[in-house]
């Protein structure tokens, strides 16, 4: 239409259009909860954006609106390296503790713990340790033994609020083998014993499995080829994994997913 009654009209069209919309849906609405008992559709919306996201769905939503939110404040990331050789050394001990402070409405990294750990029992790493992780002897000679390790991890966790019993928090791992095997296995052997906050988790693989319908059999490299992101930093480097791990969360939530823990109480 080049002339301008003829834009005139357009214009109106689409008003009217839009009128009748607006007048249409709530009586729509009214006729169905007409057939319903009272009180069914409260709270119905946010019951049925929960039930998708818990399967997965929800990116069209999520598209429309913020993600919806998280069960916890915050998720703390986690992925330990430890001493290991071919055929595989006994026992092994963690060389690596990172840990990502992930906020759960914005899904950003909030604050991040990392240390490197000396191993006692095998204090020196073998050519596979460090061919496979990046660590190198002289990155953990003379750290801090896991015993302190593990106190400046409750300090930093007192410092970032998370052991207030109002705040809901929950470690995230790539695999069950961090917190279930690796952690309590080395501080049986030391005679430490284990935070309750360690004793339960969000296995990510589980999560992502939940969430997409498939089982990520190579773990990292499979999460982010299946949501098409770019890996983040080395494979097998703990913090660069932690970062990996943060990254594939963000994304499944704004997707819609709701992250529950996969942990069984010990």
């Amino acid at each position: 239409v080049s002339d301008a009654s003829g834009c005139s009209m357009i214009a109106l069209l689409h008003t009217g259009a839009a009128k009748f919309l607006q007048n249409l849906l709530p009586r729509a609405r009214q006729t169905v909860c007409s057939f319903l008992p009272a009180g069914v559709l409260k709270g119905s919306s946010s019951i049925v954006s929960r039930k998708l996201a818990s399967h997965g769905f929800g990116a069209s939503m999520a598209a429309m609106s913020s993600f919806p939110p998280q069960r916890y404040h915050y998720f703390l990331v986690l992925d330990f390296e430890a001493t290991c050789d071919k055929p595989q050394i006994h026992p092994q001990e963690i060389i690596e503790f990172p840990i990502l402070k992930l906020n759960g409405r914005t899904m950003e990294i909030e604050s991040t713990f990392h240390m490197y750990v000396q191993p006692v029992v095998h204090p020196q790493l073998t050519p596979f340790c460090t061919e496979l992780t990046g660590i190198i002897q002289g990155m953990v000679d003379g750290q801090p033994s896991l015993q302190q390790v593990l106190e400046r991890v409750d300090e930093w966790m007192a410092k970032e609020g998370l052991l207030d019993p109002s705040v809901k928090s929950i470690f995230v791992t790539c695999g069950d083998w961090d917190l279930k095997v690796m952690l309590p296995g080395q501080c049986q052997y030391l005679g430490l014993p284990v935070a309750d906050y360690f004793k339960q988790w969000i296995n990510l693989k589980k999560a992502y499995s939940f969430a997409m319908g498939s089982w990520p059999k190579n773990g990292l490299l499979d999460m982010n080829k299946g949501l098409n992101l770019q890996h983040i930093g080395r494979p097998h480097s703990g913090i660069d994994d932690c970062k990996n791990i943060a990254n594939i969360m963000k994304t499944l939530a704004h997707r819609g997913f709701i992250f529950k823990q996969t942990s069984k109480p010990f």
